[in-house]
């Protein structure tokens, strides 16, 4: 998946009026395994030590990095998501 196709899955989806925060996740999925073939990106994975983040993107075994995602059109520094931005991921092991 290319950018530009992303980017167009994502606004036909937008344009329905109907789509929430769950309903982009496989798309970018999709596009961050394209970019990079190396990495499985899990969406909804088991709950960790610090959290449940939205998605774990995995090098075989090993975790490199944490995907928090939010709907369009959210404001990320509203009040609702406070807690979930000050749990620090970088202690998760």
């Amino acid at each position: 998946m290319t950018i530009h196709d992303y980017i167009g899955n994502i606004s036909k989806r937008y344009k329905t009026g109907i789509s929430r925060e769950h309903s982009y996740r496989g798309d970018l999925q999709r596009l961050i395994e394209s970019i990079s073939p190396s990495v499985l990106v899990t969406n909804e994975p088991a709950h960790i030590e610090c959290g449940a983040p939205d998605y774990i993107i995995t090098k075989g075994k090993i975790p490199i990095g944490y995907i928090e995602a939010k709907n369009i059109g959210k404001p990320l520094d509203s009040k609702e998501y406070k807690e979930q931005f000050d749990t620090n991921l970088y202690s998760c092991s």
